[in-house]
């Protein structure tokens, strides 16, 4: 997969493509949003920056859009904790006030992976993901593997459907967001 590719598919679905983020550009919206760009992501970025509807604009210096994606997996997990959705048995027994569930909830997904928003509610992991990275779809804990990589997921979302094989949940050390995406029990 190379940026260049994505971007091609990319101008070949008519997104909008502004010029790419300099190192300094990409350096401030990392510090600006509390994100670390992995790879992948980082050359999209510095090589073009799609904008539009869907997309995020890292360039921009007060988007509250961005602020709500970087908190939307967060978000989702307390939702569905606080419906009574999702309780992981790993967490021990569920507390009964709500402030007690959101001290572990914000405690457990601290750790997990943390996942940069892409599209819509698409995202990468972030770094030190290196390349080849799967794109996530997460709305709540209902996550799924929309791409395995940024290369497949443009393709799928914007142009031609492919398969995709499970990745190797033994290495792809992105759990618990692959146990969520292949539903099994999130540690």
């Amino acid at each position: 997969m190379s940026a260049a590719e994505v971007v091609q598919l990319l101008r070949e679905r008519r997104v909008v493509l502004e010029g790419g983020l300099s190192e300094a550009e990409l350096a401030r919206a990392e510090r600006r949003h509390g994100v670390r760009f992995a790879r992948d992501h980082r050359e999209l970025l510095a090589l073009a920056l799609p904008v539009g509807d869907g997309w995020y604009d890292w360039r921009a210096r007060a988007d509250k859009g961005v602020r709500r994606a970087v908190r939307w997996p967060l978000e989702g997990v307390l939702f569905d904790v606080e419906n009574d959705v999702f309780w992981p048995r790993s967490w021990g027994g569920r507390p009964g006030s709500a402030a007690a569930r959101l001290d572990i909830v914000e405690r457990q997904v601290g750790t997990w992976p943390q996942l940069v928003p892409l599209y819509g509610h698409r995202y990468l992991p972030a770094a030190p993901f290196g390349p080849g990275a799967p794109v996530f779809s997460v709305h709540q804990t209902d996550v799924v593997i929309y791409g395995i990589d940024l290369l497949d997921y443009v393709a799928r979302e914007f142009g031609t459907t492919r398969s995709i094989p499970a990745p190797d949940l033994e290495t792809d050390g992105l759990a618990p967001w692959s146990l969520l995406a292949f539903q099994e029990e999130v540690p």
